[in-house]
C-alpha cells in the first residue's frame, strides 16, 4: 500500500535537498532529536503542534 507524503515530510526533504543537510544536522539545528526527525519525515508519526512550529520558524528563518 502506498502513502502520500505529507506537507511536512516534504517541506523536511526539501528544506534538505536545498541547504545540503543531513538528518543529524537539520535535528540539532532544529533542537529536536534524529530519531524524532526520522519519525516525522517517515510520517510513523506526526509532529506535535510544537514540533511543528518549531520546524517552520527554522525553514522560514532560513529559506
Amino acid at each position: 500500500m502506498s502513502r502520500e507524503i505529507n506537507s511536512i515530510a516534504e517541506d523536511i526533504i526539501t528544506f534538505q535537498r536545498k541547504h545540503n543537510l543531513t538528518d543529524n544536522e537539520l535535528a540539532f539545528n532544529i533542537h529536536m532529536t534524529v530519531e524524532r526527525l526520522h519519525d516525522i519525515k517517515s510520517m510513523e508519526s506526526d509532529p506535535t503542534p510544537e514540533e511543528h512550529k518549531l520546524i517552520e520558524q527554522y525553514f522560514t528563518r532560513h529559506a
